[in-house]
């Protein structure tokens, strides 16, 4: 019987994805996290890899900030480690196992991706992902030999947990601003996350945002925290909506009043509030109104566009045609005010005609001789 030659022309540059990841982890993460796992996973099994931040946000159109928070929900979840230094700053990544439950994943060996921010990242691993087990724990002892491990860490994790993500938000403050952080900087961050118990996604957000708009005070930093807390902004993607919905209206009102090169004045950007947010006008509205004042004023005027607005809010205006139906009322109302004064004028002027006066008795006595 002759040799067989087995030639192997099957595609096998493949990353495997665990079910239990498709169903328990995927559901509830952000796409864009979705995407930074699947880019480590597929890493994992390239020993030529090599890796840094800057080049993973390249590879998935995103920045270095949506990395850093990627990496810090998959670490929430359970499912990475991140190794820092004494810095602050991630010198290693590990992927751990799944847990059955798809909750807090299982302790599992090191996979061997290695991932440093500065300068270079390496990736090299022969561990795969762990398939999910269909058996169920042999024993109930063992069952509750589990549950009372994973009770016991419970808390000191999250405390570590916390630390570890209060000193990466100091960090990355640092960064941002450009400077060493004061003790009441650094008491005003841990306040964020303590008391007003923003996450650290948000917290990074914040800071990236206020930054990007020119604003390094840590007392500005701070109102915008207040506002977005009493507005209820919670995640990320609330802030991001929050942040668009703003920059339209300051956009649609120094637009229409012709104001170039700068941003609303804190005056100022209390009337667009006033307009958006109490009054709940739309932007074709507010800049109906601001079109009206230079019209009438011929320079840009934001108590006059208030005035405009208050009387609209009271008239309970809600699109252009009820301004439209507002201006026709208006115009006939004008129009019978200027015809009543003519019509009085009239009468005047015929209550002013000199009537003649005459004896009737006298009149009837000529008559009479005439005869």
């Amino acid at each position: 019987m002759k040799t067989l030659t087995l030639k192997n022309k099957f595609q096998t540059n493949a990353t495997l994805l665990p079910n239990d990841f498709i169903d328990n982890y995927m559901v509830d993460a952000n796409g864009e996290f979705v995407k930074v796992y699947l880019f480590l996973l597929r890493h994992l099994d390239d020993p030529c890899s090599s890796l840094t931040l800057t080049m993973i946000a390249d590879c998935l159109n995103n920045t270095e900030a949506d990395i850093l928070r990627a990496f810090r929900y998959w670490e929430k979840k359970g499912l990475l480690r991140t190794e820092r230094d004494a810095d602050g700053k991630i010198t290693a990544l590990e992927l751990q196992k799944m847990s059955l439950s798809g909750g807090e994943a299982a302790s599992a060996p090191k996979t061997g991706l290695s991932a440093r921010t500065a300068p270079s990242v390496s990736a090299s691993s022969s561990a795969q992902p762990a398939a999910v087990s269909p058996a169920a724990p042999s024993t109930d002892a063992a069952s509750a030999s589990l549950c009372a491990s994973r009770a016991s860490k419970a808390v000191p994790i999250d405390s570590f947990r916390a630390q570890k993500e209060i000193k990466s938000l100091l960090f990355i403050a640092e960064q941002y601003l450009g400077k060493t952080l004061t003790h009441t900087e650094m008491e005003t961050i841990t306040y964020f996350y303590d008391t007003l118990h923003m996450s650290a996604d948000l917290i990074e957000y914040l800071i990236e945002s206020c930054v990007e708009n020119g604003h390094k005070s840590m007392h500005y930093i701070r109102k915008v925290a207040f506002s977005w807390v009493e507005e209820g902004i919670e995640t990320v993607s609330q802030a991001k909506e929050q942040s668009a919905l703003y920059n339209k209206n300051c956009y649609t009102v120094l637009n229409a009043f012709g104001i170039k090169n700068r941003g609303p004045a804190s005056s100022e950007l209390a009337y667009i509030r006033k307009w958006a947010e109490e009054y709940a006008f739309s932007p074709d509205i507010i800049a109906e109104a601001c079109r009206r004042t230079i019209t009438a004023t011929h320079q840009p005027s934001f108590e006059y566009a208030d005035s405009i607005l208050t009387k609209w809010h009271g008239k309970n205006i809600r699109h252009l045609k009820d301004i439209t139906a507002l201006d026709e009322e208006y115009q006939k109302e004008r129009t019978a005010g200027k015809a009543a004064p003519r019509a009085r004028a009239a009468a005047r002027n015929l209550n002013n005609f000199e009537r003649r006066s005459y004896d009737m008795e006298s009149l009837e006595e000529q008559l009479l001789n005439s005869n």
